[in-house]
Parts: structure tokens; C-alpha cells; sequence
């Protein structure tokens, strides 16, 4: 079972704003901050935690087409939630990721997802169901 996810940002507080607030529709909430970083957590499941990149390594620019992580996928029980969170993300100019193609993104029928993007380009999915 996954512990936790670790994630280095380049700007800690637009990190910040972007993450604690989508993920608190979903009811993930702060359990830890200081200076350089936050962590939140759902419940007693794995938490996220973010950190702001050392100076030494903040011109090592993130794509999730390169070798590490591509993107992280959050269930969501209903698709009407997921829907809510894309009009939270219309709503707060988050930029979306296969908008045209929503929520069936993936070309699979029943695999109802929302793709979007956070302040470093990481991808995040919001999948119903699965």
C-alpha cells in the first residue's frame, strides 16, 4: 500500500493555492506546514506532501514526458463529482488538459475523467468510478 508521494515545487505558495484548494473538494486537508512545504491527507490514506525546490535545482524544468512521474489520478465516487470539479476548474481558469474530448478523454466509454493541470505542468486526473 502507497505511504506517500513527495513532490518538489517551484514556487511553493502558487503550489499551494493550486493543491489545498482542489484537493480540499475532495476532502483532503492540511495536516503539516512550515516555510518550505505543506502535506495533506485524506482520512488515513497516503498523503501528498510539497516542497519547494532548492535553488541548486530549480532550472531542471518538470515534463511528464520525461523519464519520472507522468501524472497522479484521485478516484472520485460519482461522475456528478467530477463534473463539479470541472466547473470549479472553468470557474478558477485551471487549465484542462483534452477539454474537447471530456470526460471521455481517455477513448474508453465508461472511463469518465477529468485531466488538468497544476502550477508546475504536473497532470492530475479526477476519475469517477474506477
Amino acid at each position: 500500500m502507497l505511504h506517500h508521494i513527495e513532490i518538489y515545487v517551484s514556487n511553493i505558495d502558487a503550489s499551494y493555492a493550486f493543491w489545498e484548494t482542489i484537493l480540499a473538494r475532495i476532502g483532503y486537508k492540511e495536516t503539516s506546514a512550515w516555510d518550505d512545504g505543506f502535506t495533506l491527507r485524506r482520512k488515513r490514506e497516503a498523503y501528498l506532501t510539497f516542497v519547494q525546490v532548492s535553488d541548486k535545482y530549480k532550472n531542471h524544468k518538470y515534463h511528464r514526458s520525461g523519464v519520472g512521474l507522468n501524472h497522479i489520478a484521485f478516484k472520485i465516487e460519482e461522475r456528478s463529482e467530477v463534473d463539479s470539479m470541472r466547473q470549479y476548474c472553468v470557474e478558477n481558469s485551471i487549465p484542462m488538459l483534452y477539454d474537447d474530448r471530456y470526460p471521455f478523454a481517455s477513448g474508453i466509454k465508461d472511463y469518465y475523467a477529468l485531466f488538468v493541470e497544476d502550477p508546475d505542468r504536473i497532470k492530475i486526473e479526477f476519475v469517477a468510478g474506477h
